[in-house]
C-alpha cells in the first residue's frame, strides 16, 4: 500500500477516534468486593466499630469513624454509591491504635459497611444506615 497524504490523514482520524472511545471498566459490584476481600470466607460479627451520623444533611462530606483493637486491614464500603469502595485501611503489627476516621461522599440514604480482617485470618463486620437529606431540610 502506498502511504498517500489522504492515507495519512484517514489513519490519523483513525487513532484520535479509538483514543477518544472511552474505555469500559467493569465496575464491581459491593458483593464481589466484599468476596474478593474475605476471599469466600464467613463472616460474622465482633471486634470492629463503624461510627456513622444517623442522618447527614449532606452527602458530600459524612464523618465515618472505623476501629477494631485486632483488625491488620479493615474495608469500607457504601453500598449505595455507583462505586461502592469507599477506602482500605491497612495496619501493622505495631500500630499502636488500629483505628482511623475519615469524610466520604454517599449519593443518598443507605448502608455504609466496615470489614475487619483480624490477625487471626477471620472477618467482621458492622454496618451503619446513613439518611441523607435533601437541602439539609430533614426530607
Amino acid at each position: 500500500m502506498e502511504m498517500t497524504r489522504r492515507n495519512a490523514i484517514a489513519m490519523g482520524a483513525g487513532a484520535l477516534l479509538i483514543a477518544g472511545l472511552p474505555i469500559r471498566v467493569s465496575a464491581a459490584t459491593a458483593d464481589e468486593m466484599i468476596a474478593e476481600f474475605t476471599g469466600g470466607a464467613e463472616v460474622g460479627s465482633g471486634d470492629i466499630s463503624l461510627t456513622a451520623p444517623e442522618i447527614a444533611e449532606n452527602g458530600n462530606t459524612v464523618p465515618i469513624e472505623v476501629s477494631s483493637e485486632a483488625a491488620a486491614e479493615i474495608l469500607v464500603l457504601a453500598m449505595g454509591n455507583p462505586t461502592p469502595n469507599v477506602a482500605t485501611f491497612k495496619f501493622g503489627k505495631l500500630a499502636a491504635s488500629r483505628a482511623a476516621s475519615t469524610r466520604i461522599r454517599l449519593a443518598g440514604t443507605q448502608d455504609v459497611v466496615a470489614i475487619a480482617k483480624l490477625e487471626d485470618g477471620s472477618f467482621v463486620q458492622a454496618s451503619s444506615t446513613v439518611k441523607v437529606t435533601i437541602g439539609g431540610c430533614g426530607g
